[in-house]
């Protein structure tokens, strides 16, 4: 298999680690230029500082079509052309002021007094996947068993989707979030699922239920589009179940690695918040944040970024970087936090959805280590089947016992 483009590699011996050759080449160039697997160039920013700057820049657009781009017919459009079509609803594809209408729809439903609400359900959701993990093994795959079901479920729940059914909006996902799939398997992928929750909208429509589709519907009626609710039901069924999943996996991976650290865990809830925190820039699953473009020359870091070029912020080298983290490469759940790390982003496109993944892990890894107390490892590291061309970062099974 053809090794995936700079942005997106690791290390091999240690996959929680940027790849060397990566962290070699931005610390001789502090905005090098790389390109993606497509062979598109772009530059990659992995400043602290500088990704904050580009993040919060309206100069930078989030625009899948570049700003006077005209896209052709859509019966004349290339499978390339017609994936990186605009979807409706999936306002990370958009600046303002779509996206700020778009956002603020649901921005209600990830409030602290909505994720207190919530606290009890994820709880039990926690639990009974606990309880089914248990009953499969020793020894189990983690993922299959526990880090995948959990946060599916919830954001199922959540959104009003079936968790039981045949649809497998889980191997969708991965298709659709693996930069060396074929683009018919992408296409296919991504209209499969806006196919699926088309069928769902058009429910929700008929009879609005208590849920987020549902209050989407009862709230905004007209103001919305079903293709707008599409994008935004499929958006948040993706990154909901996908990231915090992959979290779950490779984060219990870096725990098992460092035994004294996880037994702190387990034992003290007062390191639990500050331990998912460390977790999340430690690991930095989202390798980095969807591509912008230049919509006028602009300068960052001191190289001139010309309007029309592609950039893209390396979240795993910025929460690595050595000028706002002392030591950034040893994993200190006690760490002295130092601001926000930027796992979940910066800016207007700061994950929605993020207090959410927070509860979920602040709950999830201390009750699997205390469900778990002697939880280790089924093969060696080297064994781990690690993701190494999907956006989001992780590892696709992890068999471990107790």
């Amino acid at each position: 298999m053809e090794l995936p483009s700079l942005p997106y590699r690791r290390n091999p011996r240690r996959p929680w680690d940027p790849a060397d050759e990566l962290l070699e080449l931005c610390a001789a160039q502090r905005v090098p230029r790389v390109e993606l697997t497509s062979g598109t160039p772009l530059w990659l920013i992995a400043r602290y500082d500088d990704a904050r700057c580009v993040l919060s820049d309206s100069r930078f657009s989030s625009n899948l079509t570049a700003p006077g781009t005209a896209l052709p017919k859509p019966e004349e459009r290339t499978l390339e052309q017609k994936l990186k079509s605009r979807q409706p609803g999936t306002f990370l594809e958009y600046d303002p002021p779509d996206h700020t209408r778009l956002r603020g729809l649901i921005a209600g439903e990830f409030t602290t007094g909505a994720m207190h609400k919530l606290r009890p359900r994820i709880e039990a959701i926690v639990d009974r996947c606990l309880d089914a993990t248990e009953a499969a093994g020793p020894p189990v795959d983690l993922v299959q068993e526990f880090a995948l079901p959990m946060p599916s479920q919830v954001i199922c729940e959540l959104l009003g989707v079936p968790f039981e059914g045949e649809f497998d909006f889980v191997g969708h996902t991965i298709v659709m979030t693996d930069t060396m799939a074929p683009p018919e398997k992408l296409l296919t992928a991504r209209d499969e699922m806006r196919n699926y929750m088309r069928e769902l909208v058009v429910k929700h429509r008929r009879d609005p239920k208590d849920n987020l589709l549902g209050r989407l519907v009862r709230d905004h009626g007209k103001g919305i589009t079903d293709e707008e609710l599409v994008g935004i039901g499929n958006l948040l069924l993706i990154a909901g179940h996908e990231t915090t999943a992959m979290m779950l996996g490779i984060g219990t991976l870096v725990l098992l690695q460092h035994p004294v650290q996880m037994d702190m865990m387990r034992k003290d809830p007062s390191l639990v918040v500050p331990a998912v925190e460390e977790l999340l820039r430690y690991t930095s699953i989202a390798n980095h944040g969807a591509i912008r473009t230049a919509t006028e020359d602009v300068e960052v870091g001191g190289q001139l970024i010309k309007k029309g070029d592609a950039v893209a912020v390396s979240i795993p080298l910025v929460n690595r970087d050595q000028t706002r983290y002392e030591d950034p490469h040893r994993f200190d759940i006690t760490r002295e936090p130092k601001g926000s790390q930027l796992a979940f982003g910066h800016g207007i496109h700061h994950c929605i959805a993020a207090p959410m993944a927070r509860l979920e892990m602040q709950i999830a890894f201390p009750a699997l280590l205390r469900r778990f107390p002697a939880l280790s490892l089924d093969v060696p590291l080297e064994y781990i089947p690690i993701r190494k061309s999907n956006v989001t970062h992780g590892v696709f099974a992890l068999p471990v016992s107790w």
